[in-house]
């Protein structure tokens, strides 16, 4: 699960007391419709280039145990991910329930624009038996800031490796990619605490201003904790590197010989432009941004957009699953009802 720093937790309530009670769905509605353009275009294109025929017949060569291996494993990256989250925000109830806001996230990626309302929604979840709100807040924050940085890496060091360098291999990635994050906890000791009593000096009013002053805050407290911090950003790089070794797997079952470190490239630099909320979940643009990025390394264009709709479909398959389990289908333990003072003001303030 990668990510933008604006997590849009102050949404729902600006939009409740500002203009008039029609303006908000017209102007989602609008969102939507250029979203939905955006990702048909650029789809219309890629069918263009390379005909739908052909992906499809790429699609269908892979073997169904292979999709199942890939979606299982996409679910214990996603446990992993759900626990990073659990320990930023306090690890004050059950993982069980924190496990399955996050999964609920998932589903609402489907239907809610971006990331940030995923982040929104397990927030929710978790807020009524939460001890601690403002910890709820803090850590989801740096919930994404760590996985942004780290996906960030990933693209970096995987480029660095296909570009600069005669190695290729994805321990090889992931060994430097530790000794960087290693090298970035020591970084963060002893630099959090002048930093963020720097960011904290100049943070001001409005988004800018509380965005400034929250890295600040969350600088000052990893710098007290650098063990958590280094243990949730090699817990983040990790799953970042297992999807992008899923895709790999997709990508050799259709026949595909591409180094580890174009892919490691590839996929987190697509991912990343893929986050930006021009498109109907990166649907189309994740596809033709890694087809581009891997021309340079021979890729076939046809497979690679195979590639990239199958690992969609195991994105739409795990929000399906988050969605189904939201709705009372799952007997997982840890589930907890709000109680009768967790009202809806309560919920909305996220």
């Amino acid at each position: 699960m990668v990510a933008g720093p604006d997590r849009g937790h102050d949404r729902p309530a600006a939009f409740a007391t500002a203009g008039t009670p029609l303006m908000r769905p017209s102007r989602q509605t609008l969102i939507w419709i250029i979203r939905i353009a955006v990702s048909a275009v650029v789809l219309a294109v890629i069918f263009h280039i390379v005909p739908f025929a052909q992906v499809m017949d790429a699609i269908q060569r892979l073997p169904l145990w292979v999709w199942g291996a890939g979606f299982a494993l996409f679910l214990i990256g996603h446990a992993l991910t759900a626990a990073k989250w659990w320990m930023l925000i306090g690890a004050d109830m059950p993982f069980g329930r924190a496990f399955r806001a996050h999964l609920a996230g998932l589903g609402a990626n489907l239907a809610l624009p971006g990331v940030a309302g995923g982040d929104v929604v397990r927030a929710a979840l978790v807020l009524p038996v939460t001890k601690d709100k403002g910890r709820l807040a803090m850590g989801s924050l740096a919930d994404r800031l760590i996985d942004t940085v780290s996906l960030a890496l990933v693209a970096l060091v995987g480029a660095w490796f296909a570009f600069a360098t005669a190695l290729e291999s994805a321990l090889e990635i992931m060994a430097v990619l530790i000794g960087i994050s290693i090298a970035a906890i020591v970084a963060v000791r002893f630099l959090g605490p002048p930093l963020g009593a720097w960011a904290l000096k100049r943070a001001g009013e409005g988004k800018v201003g509380k965005l400034l002053a929250r890295v600040g805050e969350l600088l000052v407290d990893f710098a007290r904790r650098p063990g958590l911090l280094l243990a949730c950003l090699v817990l983040s790089i990790a799953v970042q590197c297992l999807f992008v070794g899923i895709n790999i797997a997709f990508a050799s079952a259709l026949g595909m010989t591409l180094s580890d470190a174009a892919w490691f490239y590839a996929w987190a630099a697509a991912k990343i432009i893929a986050i930006l909320p021009i498109s109907l979940g990166g649907l189309g643009v994740r596809e033709a941004s890694m087809a581009a990025l891997l021309q340079p390394f021979g890729a076939d264009y046809g497979a690679v957009i195979a590639v990239g709709l199958i690992w969609q479909t195991v994105l739409y398959a795990s929000g399906l699953l988050g969605i189904l389990i939201q709705s009372g289908l799952s007997v997982l333990p840890g589930r907890a009802k709000p109680s009768a003072n967790d009202t809806p003001s309560q919920t909305r303030q996220i």
